[in-house]
């Protein structure tokens, strides 16, 4: 006998595997559907990587020809060229820098090659490396510490300045050659005639020596006229000692301190600045500050004042300055008043003051005038200290 209830159960489990069939399809198509987007979305970034790396390569060849064209870029510069890494040590330098400092860089550390390599000149930033003078340009590349050198050859544009200077001198020499030769035959002319007296047998003994007297004080004058303009047209050279500020002024106060007692006038000095270092002719910068010095004498009267003053400026430079109790300059003297054989003294050669500012030009300095009629003048004299010269590292 056949149980009623058993076509429905069968029908029912027919149903659930029909369910279940339905259900693995919609799972099947579901993958189906995920591994073909899968499948596009590697498609896209395996195109979007061939992209990517080929970018890559042309930065990386686009960098490496760069860096192709900046190497062939720095053989070619005629100034040298030097990096220093965090440590001041040499990483790179190209051939203009070996041939201008004579000796193999990289790997070396800098502050050794200064000492080495570079003696200091009376021009700051410019250093003598063998028979090449160079002018150096330090600017730092990176916060590591890294820091790029430019060394130029200034061999000959130093030269050529050089006989600049010499010529302007000449062509100066030249222009007032009618002014000398009227400088020079005063005094002659006048020990001429304190010695024709000294000729005269009946003169007396008294009146001999006072004649003698001013024959040999015109004769210093004119010794004195010669000398200064003989310095004048040879110019003043800056060596390279080294020497203190104190050195230099009190050389000055030897010579001038006995010309103002002389004249009563009162001489100061202030020398805050007197342990700092100067590099460069010790004898030339004295006598420089002499002429200065005797010029403001010239404008004292008795129980007048010149002060002199050694300080160091806000640029760090040293600040020589003298100044007196005169009554200054009119602003057309001013304008004049460094021009070679110009004064204002019957008694003056007017070489003085274009003597000393050709000895500050010389050591990489100037002179500056400040001058008012009835407020007496001070003329600074503006020289590099040595430790602005020296190269860092």
């Amino acid at each position: 006998m056949i149980d009623a209830g058993q076509p429905s159960a069968l029908d029912g489990r027919a149903q659930e595997l029909q369910r279940a069939f339905d259900a693995f399809n919609q799972v099947s198509q579901a993958l189906t559907m995920a591994y073909e987007g899968l499948q596009g979305r590697v498609e896209s970034l395996t195109a979007e990587l061939a992209t990517a790396n080929g970018e890559l390569r042309r930065q990386h060849d686009a960098k490496e020809a760069l860096a192709e064209r900046l190497r062939l870029l720095l053989n070619a510069l005629p100034a040298g060229v030097i990096v220093l890494d965090g440590d001041a040590r040499v990483s790179e330098a190209n051939p203009a820098a070996r041939r201008i400092l004579g000796h193999e860089l990289v790997d070396q550390l800098w502050p050794v090659l200064v000492r080495s390599l570079l003696l200091a000149t009376e021009t700051p930033a410019e250093w003598q490396s063998g028979a090449c003078r160079v002018a150096i340009v330090e600017s730092p590349i990176d916060s590591a510490g890294g820091r790029i050198i430019i060394v130029h050859d200034v061999t000959t544009a130093h030269g050529l300045k050089t006989e600049l200077a010499r010529n302007q001198r000449l062509v100066a020499m030249g222009e007032m050659a009618a002014s000398l030769a009227h400088q020079l035959r005063t005094p002659l002319a006048a020990a001429l005639l304190y010695s024709a007296n000294l000729c005269q047998p009946e003169l007396a003994e008294v009146a001999r020596i006072r004649f003698a007297e001013k024959a040999t004080a015109q004769l210093r004058r004119l010794e004195r006229l010669i000398r200064e303009v003989l310095l004048f047209a040879r110019g003043e050279r800056a060596g390279s000692g080294r020497m203190l500020v104190a050195e230099v002024v009190a050389d000055a106060a030897q010579t001038v301190q006995p010309l103002f007692r002389e004249r009563a006038v009162a001489y100061r000095v202030d020398c805050p600045a007197a342990q700092e270092q100067l590099v460069g002719n010790r004898k030339a910068l004295a006598g420089a500050l002499v002429n200065l010095l005797e010029n403001a004498l010239q404008a004292c009267a008795a129980g007048g004042e010149v002060t002199l003053t050694a300080r160091t400026g806000d640029d760090g430079r040293l600040r020589i300055g003298v100044r007196d109790t005169g009554q200054g300059m009119a602003p057309e003297v001013q304008a004049r008043v460094f021009e070679p054989f110009f004064t204002t003294r019957a008694q003056g050669t007017g070489l003085g003051l274009a003597i000393a500012l050709g000895v500050a030009r010389a050591h990489g300095g100037n002179i500056e005038l400040d001058s008012d009629p009835g407020q007496g003048s001070e003329f600074v004299l503006l020289l590099p200290l040595e430790s602005t010269t020296q190269p860092e590292g």
